[in-house]
């Protein structure tokens, strides 16, 4: 980097993000969003952990094969066989990088029984290993905020001396403040030898809602690596959001002169993408890509807003690629005007998908005086949750409801392969659950059961969420309709065609290796 205030944009989406509990990626949502981070600008991705199961392996591989711009990482435990099955993964890639990583608190070290001489040798032999095989390493020193400063030193030293051209300094718990973290920057390139010829990184976890300020604050410091996610996804409280990052130094640049590579335009299209083949929604008050973020109710703020839009906005909409006119869409809008709207909405979408979505636009159409921008939205995401590729498929279902009782008739396409039952229950909706589990009978557990309405009125789209685990496995379920109870059984069969898929996507040992946050 001859730019000394040029930040890089490490995106970790589809391996951290991918870690929250059920919000586990297809092989073709993995692609698409892959496609679309290499689109944005996006410096590195991490496409994923390739030893933790066959699934994660083909998706790194195929993501190294197609990405034309942005370095395609595989993250990889400070194991040799690890870091050969992250070479095989990422070696196709026109720029790869191999990230390999190791606890180095003393809560960790306990974990391999290692004492530092022993974690010491054992960075030394993995990062060389890693080196040899690649030309660009990144090496982690997991939960780096709790760990003793001069046993910091001397492992970044040892693993610049191995080979390693990035250092990243995670906070893996969420556990620093903002000037801890830039002092522990400071700190490492004052003492550490060679720390100035290399990249240090900054990965920061959100358990206390400082994630955003903690890596601004390390860059301040001289990172020049901040590593984020899409909405912020990840585990737990999630992690630095990149949105948040990467606009906080396009509007603040006046006391963060800093640069990246990121076309801003394309923020609010990849972070429905991401909501919508995740599971996760972002909330209402998100800041950046959150429904409320350019809204105002307010009688001072229209008033203001009204005289002059920057009286209560620090950023346009367009920034994010948000369009700011409207087209009016209603049943009689045609094929064009709804692609129109999709672009302006932030969504590139291809024929077949449009397709798709067409029908669905219209059928809604018919029952609804309107339709709103968040009516399409949830069309979208509905429609990339719910596929004609799924094992279970929802086909038909009555409802009968009231003082007399409940019951649902269902018909299912199971495995192409139609089934009805009949079910009655202590509601409609759990009338519809048990007859979903008399035609697909499974020991998962419901854990989560939420309704939103996506717009005013008795006539709004809802939209359910669902969240089930079974064996350890979490995984959700989404879907919209203006029938509650229809969108209930759709979000609940979807999160069972989530659960087929990662029982699938198991490891060669039948069972999925710890994806260690850091």
């Amino acid at each position: 980097m001859t730019d000394q205030n040029r930040v890089m944009i490490f995106d970790t989406t589809l391996r951290d993000g991918e870690q929250s509990p059920g919000a586990t990626m297809s092989h073709a949502e993995k692609l698409e969003i892959a496609q679309m981070l290499n689109e944005m600008g996006v410096d590195v991705i991490e496409a994923g952990f390739p030893i933790a199961s066959e699934g994660d392996f083909a998706a790194v591989s195929e993501i190294a094969k197609v990405s034309d711009h942005s370095i395609i990482c595989g993250l990889s435990r400070a194991q040799l066989p690890d870091i050969d099955r992250c070479w095989e993964a990422v070696k196709h890639a026109r720029r790869p990088r191999i990230h390999t990583f190791i606890g180095t608190s003393p809560l960790h070290r306990a974990i391999p029984n290692l004492d530092m001489d022993q974690m010491a040798e054992r960075i030394e032999q993995t990062v060389t290993h890693a080196r040899n095989l690649c030309d660009d390493v990144q090496w982690s020193a997991m939960d780096a905020t709790r760990t003793e400063h001069d046993y910091l030193c001397r492992v970044v030293e040892i693993a610049i001396k191995a080979g390693a051209s990035t250092i990243n300094i995670p906070d893996t718990v969420g556990y620093t403040a903002p000037r801890e973290s830039a002092d522990l920057i400071r700190m490492l390139l004052e003492r550490v030898p060679g720390a100035d010829g290399i990249i240090f990184a900054t990965h920061c976890h959100n358990d206390l809602g400082m994630a955003t300020a903690n890596s601004l604050a390390a860059v301040e410091a001289g990172a020049r690596q901040i590593e984020c996610t899409i909405n912020g996804l990840g585990e737990r409280a999630g992690n630095t959001a990149l949105e948040e990052v990467v606009m906080a130094m396009r509007v603040r640049n006046d006391i963060m002169p800093f640069q990246t590579g990121i076309d801003t335009t394309k923020i609010m299209g990849i972070s429905r993408r991401v909501a919508a083949v995740s599971g996760f929604p972002v909330q209402f008050n998100k800041a950046i890509v959150g429904k409320n973020a350019f809204l105002h109710e307010s009688g001072i703020h229209q008033d203001g807003v009204l005289k002059n839009v920057e009286t209560f906005e620090i950023m346009r909409p367009a920034d994010i690629g948000l369009n700011e006119t409207n087209i009016a869409m209603g049943k009689h809008s045609g094929r064009a005007a709804l692609r129109a709207k999709l672009k302006d909405l932030g969504y590139e979408v291809g024929d077949n998908q449009l397709k798709d979505i067409f029908v669905r636009f219209k059928a809604l159409a018919d029952r609804k005086k309107e339709v709103y921008d968040e009516d399409i939205v949830a069309l979208v995401q509905d429609a990339a949750a719910n596929t004609g590729d799924d094992h279970l498929q929802v086909k038909h279902l009555r409802v009968v409801c009231g003082s007399d009782g409940q019951t649902a008739d269902l018909t299912m396409i199971v495995d192409g392969e139609e089934k009805t039952v009949h079910a009655t229950g202590d509601g409609p909706v759990d009338a519809c659950f048990n007859a979903v589990r008399q035609i697909f009978p499974h020991d998962a557990q419901l854990k989560l059961y939420q309704v939103h309405a996506v717009t005013e009125g008795t006539d709004a789209q809802a939209t359910v969420s669902v969240r089930m685990e079974e064996d350890g496995r979490i995984v959700n379920g989404q879907a919209a309709d203006t029938d509650t109870i229809l969108a209930s059984t759709k979000a609940y069969v979807g999160a069972l065609n989530h659960l087929i898929m990662r029982r699938a996507q198991s490891g060669r040992d039948g069972k999925q290796i710890s994806m260690y946050s850091h």
